[in-house]
Formats: C-alpha cells, sequence, structure tokens
C-alpha cells in the first residue's frame, strides 16, 4: 500500500517561491539531486517510495505534491544522524486543501490527499487560490 507525507513549506510563499529555492538547492549540490532532509526515518519507507508524494502545505493550504524517488540515513560531518528523501523536481499543483500548521511530518493516506489540480482552463482559473479553496469548501465550486 502506498503511503504520503504532509509536510510544512516553512517561510515559503507559493509554488513558485518553493521552485526557486528547490532549483538553488539543486544547482549547490554536487550531484544535482533534489532531496528534503529530516531527523527522523519515516517507518513507513517503502511504503512511501512504492508511488508515495510530499504534499507541501504552504500558507495554511495544500498546494503542490512531489513524487518520493528514495530515502537514506545519513551522517553530517559533527555525527548526527538524519534521513535525506530523495524527490522528483515536478512540482505538481493539488487542489487546495486547508490545513493547520504542524512540525515535522505527518502520513497522510491516500484517501485523504487532495486530487491534482485539472489542467487547462477551469471555472476558477482566474480567481485567487484562497476564494477558490473556500468556495469548493462550501460546495460552490
Amino acid at each position: 500500500m502506498t503511503v504520503h507525507l504532509l509536510r510544512m513549506a516553512v517561510g515559503v510563499d507559493d509554488i513558485g517561491h518553493l521552485r526557486r529555492i528547490q532549483q538553488a538547492r539543486r544547482d549547490a549540490g554536487a550531484d544535482g539531486a533534489l532531496f528534503t532532509h529530516t531527523r527522523n526515518t519515516p517507518r513507513r519507507a517503502p511504503e512511501l517510495v512504492a508511488g508515495g508524494s510530499i504534499y507541501w502545505i504552504v500558507k495554511g493550504f495544500v498546494r503542490v505534491r512531489q513524487r518520493v524517488v528514495g530515502i537514506e540515513r545519513r551522517t553530517d560531518d559533527e555525527g548526527r544522524s538524519h534521513c535525506i528523501i530523495g524527490i522528483e523536481p515536478d512540482l505538481v499543483p493539488t487542489v487546495l486543501q486547508a490545513r493547520r500548521p504542524q512540525q515535522g511530518w505527518r502520513y497522510l493516506d491516500p484517501a485523504d490527499a487532495p486530487d491534482d489540480r485539472p489542467r487547462g482552463p477551469t471555472a476558477a482559473a482566474d480567481m485567487p487560490a484562497e476564494m477558490a479553496a473556500e468556495l469548493r469548501e462550501l460546495g460552490l465550486l
């Protein structure tokens, strides 16, 4: 069974900002790989690597996801252990889903994960994302 991670994008203003931050990290890395790191290794790592994604919470909403491609445990120069989660560079926008702030990451069941946002013109394409999310929550969109 596949499982996803839900993670805060702290200090990130929007999807474009997340993209720029990740590109800068990728450019600075020796091998050009894209990853995020965390102190604890997910216990359900095999389920996460088997088709799971990281769903990023940006400004109170799940807005985008990235597919997980690998997980490994590393030790830094000071002897501290941490987990590296390899992710694909593609940022896939999702239907907005309101979320409260959290520390670290949480598992996200596939049934609770927001759908990918449809591509192309939609009725909500011209309105702000927060307004579209609120209308969707009220059942008006």
